[in-house]
């Protein structure tokens, strides 16, 4: 069952289409990928799932529970986490200060009353504590205290991904995340997606590196005009013959 759903998903603007009653699933324990051309409207799904993008119809259920009305705090509360496809860190504040902040944040926030207080009780957390764990996680020891100004794109990238995990997300919605980095720094990195599947957590991944999408999804999307094209395991979107033409734009025999 997934923990996150959107069933008919419709998002206009204007005369235009972005989103085309999109319905899709996302399951604790795995890294779910959703894939497209530029323009497809992956980004816009993912604004609408979080609250920053208001639907012309459909809905957003997470757990079960519709949230489709629910501000984008109130969802965050209730275990929505994201990256951006730019970055948005502190830039002037340490690697472990971005990751505090968040905590604070965190902190502050989990005695609001979410949905007519049917939210998730959040328990406080230690902010120094939580900072040295997703630090080990995630590999940043090394620049934990340089500012991130001052770190590579790549890296940075991956301190995104450690503060949205401050706020101990059930779902994890990774908007480009790959973008930058090196082929190393892409292959740690799809370790460290698979872990946190593996330690439960829902991870939707919108990602242009298909290398990265086809070794740690076990389910993917292809949006193409803001309709779901095809959907199904790595090896089946990797032989669909429209996925091929649309995503890829070259005939079967030649990709």
């Amino acid at each position: 069952m997934a923990l996150l759903e959107t069933r008919d998903l419709t998002v206009r603007f204007g005369g235009l289409t972005a989103v085309d009653s999109v319905g899709i699933g996302v399951a604790a324990g795995s890294v779910t990928g959703l894939i497209g051309p530029n323009g497809a409207g992956k980004t816009t799904l993912f604004n609408t799932i979080t609250g920053l993008q208001r639907p012309a119809c459909g809905t957003v259920l997470l757990d079960g529970e519709d949230i489709t009305r629910a501000p984008a705090h109130q969802r965050a509360r209730l275990g929505l986490g994201r990256t951006f496809q730019r970055l948005e860190l502190f830039l002037s504040l340490s690697v472990r200060d971005n990751l505090r902040v968040a905590g604070d944040i965190r902190n502050a926030a989990r005695h609001g009353r979410l949905l007519g207080g049917a939210g998730r009780n959040l328990a406080r957390i230690d902010v120094d504590r939580e900072a040295d764990r997703l630090i080990e996680l995630t590999g940043l020891g090394p620049i934990a205290d340089r500012d991130v100004a001052d770190i590579p794109t790549g890296q940075a990238r991956v301190v995104e991904v450690a503060r949205a995990l401050v706020g101990r997300p059930r779902v994890l919605l990774l908007d480009e995340p790959a973008s930058g980095q090196t082929e190393q720094e892409t292959l740690a990195f799809g370790r460290l997606l698979r872990q946190l599947a593996d330690d439960g957590l829902a991870v939707c991944l919108v990602e242009h590196d298909l290398s990265l999408v086809m070794d740690v999804c076990s389910t993917i999307h292809v949006l193409d005009f803001g309709a779901v094209l095809a959907s199904g395991t790595p090896e089946q979107i990797r032989n669909d013959r429209s996925v091929i033409e649309a995503y890829l734009g070259a005939e079967e025999g030649a990709a």
